[in-house]
């Protein structure tokens, strides 16, 4: 019974996040909402003779039931917000949605989450980049979660099954469909091996108001967000923007300046909207995971032949650990326009990996 009234709660119209919490604060369950009187619904921050009326006069409870039976028939796990198992990272920002249906197996608050967006045209070198992600994850014990729409998301969903990874689809419509259709036989290996997860009743349409609030819950659920490709405009965009939003860390893959696909990546580099990228390792290193990385083959056995001696000191210099560029400088004795020379040419060779704040590693 409690659970009709769990979702009653969210038909409601004009009673939104902040109103539902509210409203829970005061009287402690959902159920306790529907029977309390007018006058003491009114004694709630935000709750006036309008939504009082609502929440006492509406079908909200009749319209519930209905729900039910199809969400028992499919075993779909309805998770309130007040609930343990609702997802808790999500539970942090302040629109988090107060109901969730989700189908599948993975932890939502699981110690390791990444969210991975792009755009909907995804070229070679995304998908490309998407394999490489899962590739280099898969021994990390992460969960991946994207919206099982076209380009990046479906590849990075596929590639995640391909290595074995959880995976989790948020969707814009209910757990009755999957849109797009195509992605009907990836849906359903998901659910085996990571779940479905939306904010929207059964018989919801994918409409086009749904997909951002959609993005915000991607954004949500994860630790970090890593937008792979990415047009000028787009949904990777507004994901990257509402996970900036909850303080949450954001990733670009740098591409070709001339490429419309890496248009959006470039645009958040460039304005400090999301760190730089170029390998998954990159991923490890500033989320701290990579300290259980497998040992690398000494890095002597696979430097150039064409290296100076000026480099290969610097390289001798940064076996020692991480090195800022002026601890890189008085180390190796070079001035800074020596030093910034034969530091260009190690990076563009991958030799070594330039972090934010002039702080150099080797790859």
């Amino acid at each position: 019974m409690s659970l009709i009234y769990k979702i009653a709660l969210t038909l409601i119209k004009s009673v939104g996040h902040a109103h539902a919490i509210n409203l829970l604060n005061h009287f402690g369950s959902p159920e306790a909402i529907f029977k309390a009187k007018a006058a003491d619904l009114m004694k709630v921050k935000g709750i006036g003779t309008v939504i009082s009326s609502l929440i006492l006069d509406s079908n909200a409870l009749a319209e519930a039931e209905k729900h039910l039976s199809f969400i028992k028939k499919h075993r779909i796990q309805v998770l309130f917000y007040t609930d343990r198992e609702y997802p808790q990272r999500l539970k942090q920002c302040c629109d988090a949605p107060v109901l969730l249906y989700y189908k599948g197996k993975a932890d939502l608050n699981h110690s390791r989450i990444i969210s991975v967006v792009g755009t909907r045209r995804a070229t070679a070198y995304g998908r490309q980049l998407c394999q490489q992600l899962a590739e280099t994850l898969a021994s990390y014990n992460v969960i991946i979660v994207s919206g099982l729409a076209y380009g990046i998301d479906v590849a990075v969903h596929r590639e995640s099954l391909q290595y074995h990874i959880p995976t989790i689809g948020v969707m814009a419509h209910g757990l009755d469909r999957i849109y797009p259709p195509l992605h009907k036989p990836v849906a359903q290996k998901m659910v085996l091996n990571g779940g479905l997860l939306t904010e929207f009743l059964p018989g919801t349409n994918p409409d086009k108001e749904n997909f951002p609030k959609r993005n915000r819950i991607i954004a949500g659920l994860a630790d970090a967000t890593v937008v792979v490709e990415a047009t000028a405009k787009g949904g990777a965009l507004i994901t990257a923007d509402i996970a900036n939003s909850y303080n949450r860390d954001v990733y670009a893959f740098p591409g070709r300046t001339n490429d419309p696909c890496s248009e959006g990546c470039n645009f958040l580099i460039k304005t400090h909207r999301a760190a730089l990228i170029n390998h998954a390792r990159d991923l490890l290193y500033y989320l701290g995971w990579d300290d259980v990385l497998p040992e690398k083959e000494s890095i002597q056995t696979r430097l150039p032949i064409s290296l100076s001696k000026e480099e290969q000191k610097i390289i001798a210099v940064l076996e020692g650990g991480t090195l800022s560029v002026d601890q890189l400088g008085m180390r190796a004795g070079f001035n800074q326009s020596k030093l910034a020379m034969h530091l260009l040419n190690l990076e563009m060779q991958g030799i070594l990996i330039s972090l934010p704040g002039k702080i150099y590693k080797l790859n």
